[in-house]
């Protein structure tokens, strides 16, 4: 659905994107993370031949961008950072007139009226669609936004941010809605800083750093079991004196242990007395995945001193 080679983006003497090959799989539900100023939004403008590519090649639907940009859009739902909308006007007005801007002709027109209403209905706001704007919160712009990005029924949805501005409930309405479009055969591509979203959300990843991907794959190969065991008892210097070297890292009462099965664990620790109150494989955290392959963002300050 999305593949680059070597994409580059500079910017003077700036490389915001360098040497990318992004691999995006018809069914997949992508993320894209990265620290601040890694690239991420620089990369999805290039995708969507909003800002062109100093060098490399992309390829979004099979077809070559932006050579053929006009072909592929029609079919790409987008957000892409704060949503513009026109605010003396409705959410229903806004989404006709992104609507009309489509292609289809008079066969579109006559099914305008009920995509506006699924559209609406499908983000949350079929009883706000006919209030202006400029009363809809930062969330209700975001929920109108991801409208926009659905109104035709795109076979690839690319969202940048899509969480901006959403309360606990909303970013939950959102991963349910992305969830269920890519159970029908939307692919979805996003970006986000909401790493716990991602993790509960996405199949596959890509990790930006300074422009570069520092990694991409499926998201169970990535946290699958490390070959060790967590384990939380109340004893833990008699675990540690027990194992004998095998305890990688201890945190208070918690446990990294050397071993291969959870089960054969607990039973030698139970069998010598020992209490355990939870023992399970681990697994690394997408944060911790994230962190080990990226750098500060530009957002971090180096030093300690005032400015």
């Amino acid at each position: 659905m999305i593949v680059t080679r070597v994409l580059t983006k500079r910017y003077g003497a700036v490389t915001a994107v360098q040497s990318v090959d992004l691999d995006v799989r018809e069914g997949d539900r992508y993320g894209l993370l990265g620290p601040n100023g890694s690239g991420k939004t620089t990369l999805v403008r290039m995708l969507l031949g909003l800002v062109y590519a100093t060098s490399g090649e992309i390829e979004v639907l099979g077809r070559r961008i932006p050579r053929h940009v006009r072909e592929v859009l029609p079919q790409v739902g987008a957000l892409i950072e704060e949503p513009a909308a026109y605010p003396h006007l409705s959410g229903r007005a806004n989404l006709t007139l992104i609507d009309a801007a489509g292609p289809g002709g008079r066969p579109a027109r006559r099914t305008r009226r009920r995509r506006v209403d699924e559209a609406l209905e499908q983000v949350g706001l079929a009883g706000v669609g006919r209030r202006p704007v400029k009363a809809y919160s930062l969330g209700m712009r975001q929920r109108l936004g991801l409208a926009a990005a659905l109104i035709r029924r795109p076979r690839l949805l690319i969202l940048d941010e899509p969480g901006n501005g959403l309360d606990p409930r909303g970013i939950r309405d959102l991963r349910e809605l992305i969830t269920g479009l890519n159970e029908t055969g939307v692919t979805i591509f996003l970006s986000s800083h909401l790493l716990a979203e991602v993790e509960q959300l996405c199949t596959r990843v890509g990790v930006l750093d300074a422009g570069r991907l520092v990694l991409q794959d499926d998201l169970a190969a990535l946290r699958a079991p490390t070959g060790r065991i967590l384990v939380d008892t109340p004893d833990a210097d008699q675990v540690a004196t027990l194992l004998d070297g095998r305890v990688e890292h201890r945190d208070g009462q918690r446990l990294l242990v050397r071993h291969e099965d959870a089960a054969t664990l607990n039973a030698r620790l139970v069998g010598a007395g020992l209490r355990v109150s939870a023992i399970a494989p681990h697994q690394r955290t997408l944060e911790e995945i994230v962190l080990a392959v990226t750098g500060p963002g530009s957002d971090h300050i180096e030093g300690g001193g005032s400015s």
